[in-house]
Protein backbone atom coordinates (compact mmCIF):
# COMPACT_ATOMS: atom_id res chain seq x y z
CA UNK A 1 0.00 0.00 0.00
CA UNK A 2 1.27 3.44 -0.87
CA UNK A 3 1.53 6.21 1.48
CA UNK A 4 1.34 9.93 0.83
CA UNK A 5 2.06 12.71 2.89
CA UNK A 6 0.18 16.15 2.12
CA UNK A 7 1.94 19.59 3.36
CA UNK A 8 -0.04 22.39 4.30
CA UNK A 9 1.34 26.00 2.94
CA UNK A 10 2.81 26.39 6.18
CA UNK A 11 4.58 23.88 6.75
CA UNK A 12 6.56 24.86 3.73
CA UNK A 13 9.28 27.40 5.28
CA UNK A 14 10.74 24.08 6.86
CA UNK A 15 11.22 22.55 3.89
CA UNK A 16 12.21 25.68 1.90
CA UNK A 17 13.43 28.24 4.15
CA UNK A 18 13.68 31.95 3.20
CA UNK A 19 17.43 33.17 2.02
CA UNK A 20 18.68 34.83 4.34
CA UNK A 21 20.29 38.78 3.14
CA UNK A 22 22.11 39.17 6.77
CA UNK A 23 25.32 39.09 4.96
CA UNK A 24 24.67 41.22 1.62
CA UNK A 25 25.20 45.11 1.59
CA UNK A 26 21.67 45.79 0.96
CA UNK A 27 21.29 49.34 3.58
CA UNK A 28 19.24 51.43 0.95
CA UNK A 29 16.32 53.01 0.36
CA UNK A 30 13.06 52.15 0.20
CA UNK A 31 13.43 50.11 3.25
CA UNK A 32 10.78 48.37 5.63
CA UNK A 33 10.98 47.94 9.28
CA UNK A 34 10.80 44.45 9.66
CA UNK A 35 8.23 44.76 12.68
CA UNK A 36 6.53 46.36 15.07
CA UNK A 37 9.27 46.03 17.72
CA UNK A 38 12.06 46.24 15.60
CA UNK A 39 14.00 48.76 14.63
CA UNK A 40 16.52 46.44 12.04
CA UNK A 41 15.24 47.71 8.52
CA UNK A 42 15.87 44.94 5.50
CA UNK A 43 15.83 46.59 1.58
CA UNK A 44 15.81 44.91 -1.59
CA UNK A 45 18.14 47.29 -3.39
CA UNK A 46 22.32 48.31 -2.94
CA UNK A 47 23.90 50.48 -0.54
CA UNK A 48 26.22 52.77 -3.36
CA UNK A 49 28.38 54.57 -1.00
CA UNK A 50 30.17 57.57 -1.92
CA UNK A 51 27.22 60.01 -3.70
CA UNK A 52 27.06 62.64 -0.51
CA UNK A 53 24.16 64.63 -1.16
CA UNK A 54 22.39 62.96 -3.81
CA UNK A 55 21.64 59.27 -5.04
CA UNK A 56 22.94 57.92 -8.21
CA UNK A 57 19.87 58.28 -9.70
CA UNK A 58 19.40 62.18 -8.79
CA UNK A 59 22.81 62.66 -10.36
CA UNK A 60 21.80 60.55 -13.58
CA UNK A 61 18.78 62.88 -13.68
CA UNK A 62 20.67 66.11 -13.55
CA UNK A 63 22.70 65.13 -16.19
CA UNK A 64 20.02 64.17 -18.16
CA UNK A 65 18.59 68.00 -17.25
CA UNK A 66 21.96 69.02 -18.95
CA UNK A 67 21.01 66.47 -21.96
CA UNK A 68 17.97 67.89 -22.15
CA UNK A 69 18.98 71.60 -22.51
CA UNK A 70 21.39 70.53 -25.02
CA UNK A 71 18.85 68.70 -27.20
CA UNK A 72 16.59 71.93 -26.99
CA UNK A 73 19.38 73.87 -28.21
CA UNK A 74 19.71 72.15 -31.43
CA UNK A 75 16.31 71.56 -32.34
CA UNK A 76 15.56 75.70 -31.76
CA UNK A 77 18.42 76.58 -33.53
CA UNK A 78 17.52 73.87 -36.39
CA UNK A 79 14.25 75.83 -36.57
CA UNK A 80 16.05 79.25 -36.34
CA UNK A 81 18.35 78.16 -39.37
CA UNK A 82 15.46 77.84 -41.47
CA UNK A 83 13.00 81.11 -40.67
CA UNK A 84 15.11 83.58 -38.72
CA UNK A 85 18.85 83.25 -39.95
CA UNK A 86 19.66 86.57 -37.66
CA UNK A 87 18.29 84.75 -34.53
CA UNK A 88 20.29 82.03 -35.86
CA UNK A 89 23.46 83.65 -35.88
CA UNK A 90 23.51 85.53 -32.90
CA UNK A 91 22.69 82.38 -31.12
CA UNK A 92 25.70 80.76 -32.76
CA UNK A 93 27.75 83.44 -31.70
CA UNK A 94 26.51 83.21 -28.03
CA UNK A 95 27.29 79.30 -28.51
CA UNK A 96 30.88 79.98 -29.61
CA UNK A 97 31.58 81.90 -26.11
CA UNK A 98 29.41 79.97 -23.89
CA UNK A 99 29.69 76.21 -22.57
CA UNK A 100 26.84 74.25 -22.35
CA UNK A 101 28.29 72.07 -19.81
CA UNK A 102 25.79 73.37 -17.54
CA UNK A 103 22.06 74.17 -18.80
CA UNK A 104 20.80 75.59 -16.78
CA UNK A 105 24.00 78.72 -16.35
CA UNK A 106 23.87 78.51 -19.81
CA UNK A 107 19.59 79.13 -20.23
CA UNK A 108 20.51 82.02 -17.07
CA UNK A 109 23.44 83.74 -19.03
CA UNK A 110 21.29 83.97 -22.27
CA UNK A 111 18.77 85.79 -20.83
CA UNK A 112 20.67 88.35 -19.65
CA UNK A 113 22.00 89.04 -22.45
CA UNK A 114 19.87 90.90 -24.49
CA UNK A 115 16.23 91.25 -24.74
CA UNK A 116 16.09 89.12 -28.05
CA UNK A 117 18.71 86.70 -26.34
CA UNK A 118 15.94 86.50 -23.54
CA UNK A 119 13.21 85.18 -26.33
CA UNK A 120 15.74 82.53 -27.34
CA UNK A 121 16.26 81.49 -23.64
CA UNK A 122 12.25 81.06 -23.07
CA UNK A 123 11.99 79.33 -25.85
CA UNK A 124 14.97 76.67 -25.44
CA UNK A 125 13.02 76.50 -21.68
CA UNK A 126 9.48 75.72 -23.28
CA UNK A 127 11.36 73.02 -25.86
CA UNK A 128 13.54 71.50 -23.51
CA UNK A 129 10.49 70.86 -20.97
CA UNK A 130 8.21 69.69 -24.03
CA UNK A 131 11.07 67.25 -24.97
CA UNK A 132 11.56 65.98 -21.53
CA UNK A 133 7.95 65.40 -20.69
CA UNK A 134 6.31 64.30 -24.70
CA UNK A 135 8.95 62.96 -26.90
CA UNK A 136 11.88 61.40 -24.47
CA UNK A 137 11.53 58.23 -24.35
CA UNK A 138 12.28 56.97 -20.63
CA UNK A 139 11.38 53.48 -20.73
CA UNK A 140 13.76 52.92 -24.44
CA UNK A 141 16.25 54.50 -22.12
CA UNK A 142 15.66 51.72 -19.74
CA UNK A 143 15.96 48.94 -22.35
CA UNK A 144 18.96 50.50 -24.50
CA UNK A 145 21.25 51.25 -20.83
CA UNK A 146 20.19 47.52 -19.58
CA UNK A 147 21.93 46.38 -23.19
CA UNK A 148 24.63 48.59 -23.32
CA UNK A 149 25.69 46.99 -19.84
CA UNK A 150 25.10 43.10 -20.92
CA UNK A 151 26.59 43.65 -23.87
CA UNK A 152 29.62 45.74 -22.68
CA UNK A 153 30.21 43.11 -19.43
CA UNK A 154 29.70 40.35 -21.84
CA UNK A 155 32.33 41.95 -24.56
CA UNK A 156 34.82 42.26 -21.65
CA UNK A 157 34.91 39.12 -19.87
CA UNK A 158 35.06 37.15 -23.33
CA UNK A 159 38.17 39.81 -24.41
CA UNK A 160 39.76 39.01 -21.18
CA UNK A 161 39.16 35.00 -21.10
CA UNK A 162 40.65 34.93 -24.42
CA UNK A 163 43.23 37.28 -23.88
CA UNK A 164 43.93 35.51 -20.11
CA UNK A 165 44.19 32.00 -22.71
CA UNK A 166 46.47 32.96 -25.22
CA UNK A 167 48.88 34.12 -22.42
CA UNK A 168 49.11 30.47 -20.56
CA UNK A 169 48.50 28.43 -23.91
CA UNK A 170 52.09 30.50 -24.55
CA UNK A 171 53.64 29.60 -21.24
Amino acid sequence: MESSTVLTLSQLPYLFPPKSNRNKPYLSWPCKPRGSQSTRLHCQKMYVPGFGEASPEAKAAKNLHNFFTYVAVRIVTAQLQSYNTEAYKELMEFLDRHSLNDGDEFCASLMRESSRHKGLALRILEVRSAYCKNDFEWDNLERVAVKMVNESNTRLMRDYVLETSTAEGEN
